[in-house]
């Protein structure tokens, strides 16, 4: 963790005591004492979630957040409903969540709404329900970047697999459209094989290697989750031949999302190309500000806030959208960025 981690969050904390917002104004306490945060993990199979899942550990404490022992409901939202039941019942007063799937949780937040417990939602922003803060980044620009990278290296003609997460995710759907619309748009010599994979990495190896074996000139792949994606796209490539450098003629460009340290060392090898780095860290720490915050009875307003992001309106709730860089290997080696300071 960078060494400004600690000076950081304690400047955050004095800024919110002072005026109640992170945004540094206009917010205000609405009563409210604390209480104890109930945490549901949405998975274990993904080396971002872990590495995530580890930041909320040594974050509670810097942030002193009374959180309760956080649940995982495995990519299954019947299991998220029963994580949150059993939270709320031990007497959570906040529930942070990530739903893999966007629409199916409406339910649950319409009865947490009922019970005026506040949910702040990390990575996903639930298609229904309110929500009393979406931490997030623009997924939308996760799309844009992966198009914009890989329509440049292939000089706007070839062909391209797009390995997309879940497309019941508000994530899934953002990228998904934001990368094919991008394309269309700016790159129409490029076609787009869409492999809808519901972030699992088997699915996703069994689509690429279908369409390689359809299309051996395929010259890129986006991974929606590098996560996920990474490791089996990498076999893969590797089963074909095709795990060249970049400057080899049979280098497949490959642009994924996530920012894991094993992405950083396949850009370092020349394995992969470029991935968009989700802030694992920035999740965790403002998930567990907006939930602690959310307890004491602290209220924000859209606007940009002095962590480098903006707060925004959403029909159900607000969304702060934490910054997220495109790495490639100008800049993989940067200590800023998270995936270089997991040990």
């Amino acid at each position: 963790m960078r060494i400004g981690f600690v000076a950081a969050t304690a400047a955050l904390l004095a800024l919110v005591t002072a005026c109640g917002s992170a945004d540094g104004g206009g917010a205000a306490p609405s009563g409210g004492g604390g209480g104890k945060v109930g945490i549901d993990h949405p998975r274990a199979d993904s080396d971002f979630w872990n590495s995530y899942m580890k930041y909320v550990d040594t974050l509670s404490g810097e942030l002193k957040v009374d959180r309760l022992n956080p649940t995982n409901s495995q990519n299954d939202v019947s299991k998220l409903v029963g994580n949150v039941q059993a939270l709320t019942g031990q007497g959570a007063k906040a529930i942070i969540m990530a739903p893999q799937d966007t629409g199916a949780v409406a339910t649950t937040l319409q009865q947490l709404e009922n019970k005026k417990i506040p949910v702040v939602s990390v990575d996903t922003r639930p298609d229904k329900g309110r929500v009393f803060m979406v931490v997030r980044a623009d997924n939308r620009a996760y799309g844009t970047k992966a198009c914009e990278f890989l329509g440049e290296k292939l000089g706007g003609k070839g062909k391209v697999v797009q390995l997309q997460g879940a497309l019941g995710s508000i994530n899934g759907r953002d990228r998904s459209e934001a990368f094919t619309e991008c394309m269309k748009t700016r790159f129409p010599g490029v076609t787009v094989f869409s492999e809808p994979t519901e972030w699992e990495g088997s699915k996703a190896a069994s689509m690429l290697q279908t369409r390689l074996e359809q299309h051996p000139d395929i010259k890129g792949v986006y991974m929606h989750a590098g996560g996920v994606h990474l490791a089996p796209t990498l076999q893969v490539l590797r089963t074909k031949g095709l795990l060249v450098p970049p400057q080899d003629a049979g280098h497949v460009f490959v642009v994924s999302n996530d920012g894991i340290p094993q992405e950083f060392e396949a850009i370092r090898k020349g394995e992969i190309d470029a991935t968009v780095s989700q802030p694992a860290d920035l999740y965790a720490r403002y998930a567990l500000f907006y939930a602690k915050a959310a307890t004491e009875g602290k209220t924000f307003k859209p606007g940009p806030t002095d962590h480098g992001s903006t707060i925004i309106e959403l029909p159900n709730g607000l969304e702060d959208q934490l910054p997220a860089p495109l790495v490639t290997k100008d800049n993989v080696d940067d200590q800023n960025l998270w995936g270089n300071q997991v040990k």
